[in-house]
Formats: structure tokens, C-alpha cells, sequence
């Protein structure tokens, strides 16, 4: 993913009126959503144990052997808790690596539900670890605990939960590839796996109420703010799930810009918000380890992972009223 121009406008705007703007939905922490997690909580151990063995893989760069044996752990981890897991495979045109050949893997549960939620995150993990503060370590790849495995390790966890709960909901869950090889001067570089799914979706005519991606939701000091183009096409079901946030890490406020597999999700015609950590503080936008080699576990927070797990099944037990 990439911050865009806006993102300096809006930090600029919010730093000229005082402080950020409120924007429409409870707050956290309400007695709703704490009488939910009373009564399903969330495994944060389990997502912190999802997370670590994706990076004992190493980094999941497409075309690498840890790419392959990651994507073989994914669809079998899936196959345990979905009722049909699909796989695509494709050949994309990267901006420096030429063609890579992708997987996209998805998790399908309640097939037969005409009631659908999208979940997504990227599971592949950058080439280059260019924004590293040492130039000797631009050209290696990232390990990508929180860029990558951070988002999968909450959905791999979540779908675990859904079967043994019994969930009448109907769940997609999207790992989408090559989401991380972009370059800042190309829009389009970013996100290739999403941008294939979303001319060849896994079902033809593929339809859900609205999308939900995660990216970077694993730092202990990770900031959740509303995402612009999440509030720009799908405001009403941003609010649905700010109402249902579990945790302090939510913040009910304006964030910035981010070109991320929600912006081509929307294009596609579904709904789609993006939870994912960013930072007003920064000059990335986003957390320190973001496209560096310190982007491992030892960045990782159960707490973190957590509270986002129990945001979303917040959300889910209110859509299966």
C-alpha cells in the first residue's frame, strides 16, 4: 500500500483546527460490544500463534520457495475451518519484477447463505525492504509479521471461531497475493492479486453486503482511524463496525489516505473499508518497521490482534440477527 497527497492535506487540516474530527458512530468500548465479548471472546493467543508461523516461513515474496510451502500451510489451515477453500492462480505484470505468478486463496464458509460479508489481507510480503533506515537492507526482502501476516493471522483465527460457533453468516474470506510490490510513482502496481480477483472474482456475478480488509493491525501502539476512501464509498458500514470496535486502538476520528486492496475492492462495486494502523506522527504515515527488516514478530502485540479479531466478530454477531 501507498499514503497518498491527501493524507498530508488532512493531517495538515487537522493539525490547523486543534484536533481531529469526530465523525458519525458510538464510541468504543460501549456496553453492547462488552456483553459480546463476554460472551464470545476473541483468541488473541491463537491470531499471535497464526502470525508467527506464517513468518516462520520467512519472507512470503511470490515466486520464492517460502512463498510456495506458506501458500500449501494457508489453504490446508483454511480447509480445516471453511466449507470450501478455492485457489486462483495467475501471471501479473509487477513494476520491477517483471511477470510473478500469484495465488489467491480464499475460505468460504456458509456457501449457501445469500448474506455475505467479505473479509481480506494480503499474505505475501514485500521484496524490498526500501523504507529501512539502514540503505544496506533496501534490497532485502521483509518478513512482513505486521505488513501481511498481522491481517491473515486474525482471519485465520476468526474462520477457526465461526465453524466451532456454529455461525449462520455467509463468510468470504479473501487472502489476496502480491499486494506489497508496488512502486510510489504507479497507483496501479499495487494490490495485483486484488486487482485480479476483482475482474475474476471466485464467483461469477459475486455479490457481499460490504468488505472488510485488514493491513498492519498487529502493533502494540497501532492506531485505527477511519480510513478516507473507506468513508468515501462505504461511510454507513464504517460505522457499523466503529460501533462495534473492541479496544483504544480504534479511534472514531478522520484518517488519512491509503491506496490498498479496499480502493479496487470499491471499484469493483463492493463496499469496502480498510482497518489498518496509521500514523499522523509519521513521515510514512505508518508504523516504524513498515517496509524494514525490524518488520517482525518482536513488533507484534496478542492485545492488538485481539481487540481488531474481536471487532470483527462484534460486527459478524450483529449481522447474524
Amino acid at each position: 500500500m501507498k499514503m497518498t497527497l491527501l493524507y498530508m492535506l488532512i493531517v495538515a487540516l487537522m493539525t490547523a483546527c486543534g484536533n481531529t474530527k469526530v465523525v458519525s458512530g458510538d464510541a468504543a468500548g460501549s456496553d453492547t460490544v462488552t456483553a459480546v465479548a463476554e460472551q464470545n471472546p476473541f483468541d488473541a493467543a491463537g491470531a499471535f500463534e497464526l502470525t508467527r508461523q506464517q513468518c516462520d516461513f520467512g519472507p512470503r515474496v511470490p515466486g520464492t520457495p517460502a512463498h510456495e510451502k506458506c501458500a500449501e500451510w494457508l489453504i490446508s489451515t483454511l480447509q480445516a475451518s471453511c466449507d470450501t477453500v478455492l485457489v486462483q492462480t495467475a501471471s501479473v505484470q509487477s513494476a520491477r519484477s517483471g511477470k510473478v505468478g500469484i495465488k489467491n486463496i480464499i475460505g468460504v464458509i456458509n456457501p449457501e447463505a445469500s448474506k455475505r460479508l467479505l473479509l481480506l489481507a494480503h499474505w505475501d510480503t514485500r521484496p524490498w525492504a526500501d523504507n529501512d533506515p539502514d540503505p544496506s537492507n533496501h534490497n532485502k526482502p521483509v518478513v512482513g509479521a505486521n505488513d501481511g501476516a498481522s491481517g491473515v493471522g486474525v482471519l485465520l483465527q476468526l474462520a477457526r471461531q465461526l465453524k466451532a460457533n456454529g455461525s449462520t453468516l455467509g463468510v468470504d474470506i479473501l487472502l489476496v497475493d502480491a499486494e506489497d510490490m508496488g512502486v510510489d510513482d504507479n497507483e496501479e502496481s499495487w494490490a495485483l492479486g486484488t486487482q485480479y480477483w476483482a475482474s475474476h472474482p471466485h464467483v461469477q456475478g459475486y455479490k457481499a453486503l460490504f468488505g472488510i480488509l485488514l493491513d498492519m493491525v498487529g502493533s502494540a501502539d497501532a492506531t485505527f482511524t477511519r480510513e478516507y476512501y473507506s468513508m468515501q464509498y462505504a461511510q454507513g458500514f464504517g460505522d457499523l463496525v466503529w460501533r462495534h470496535a473492541a479496544g483504544s486502538h480504534f479511534i472514531n476520528a478522520q484518517g488519512g489516505a491509503v491506496t490498498d486492496d479496499h480502493v479496487f475492492i470499491n471499484r469493483a462495486g463492493i463496499p469496502c473499508i480498510d482497518i489498518i494502523d496509521m500514523r499522523s506522527d509519521s513521515e510514512t504515515g505508518f508504523c516504524p518497521e513498515w517496509h524494514t527488516v525490524g518488520d517482525t514478530m518482536d513488533a507484534i502485540s496478542a492485545t492488538t490482534l485481539g481487540e481488531v479479531g474481536q471487532t470483527l466478530l462484534n460486527v459478524i454477531t450483529d449481522l447474524e440477527k
